[in-house]
């Protein structure tokens, strides 16, 4: 599944990053310590090495 936005790409490699051991649990915040919870590694990964380029700083909500 790719990420659908810069911010969410970068809140997916913060969350991977403290899954690996990189970085503190305690140091996440919001969106990537939702992921943290609710996701694998695997997972985590998709979403962070999707490609950066054309993708919006923040998703739209759609409604």
């Amino acid at each position: 599944m790719p990420a659908k936005s810069k911010a969410q790409q970068k809140a997916a490699g913060a969350a991977l990053s403290a899954k690996r051991g990189g970085q503190k649990v305690s140091d996440l915040q919001g969106a990537s310590q939702s992921m943290y919870k609710s996701m694998n590694e695997k997972q985590l990964d998709d979403l962070a090495s999707t490609k950066r380029k054309g993708k919006p700083d923040h998703a739209t909500k759609s409604g």
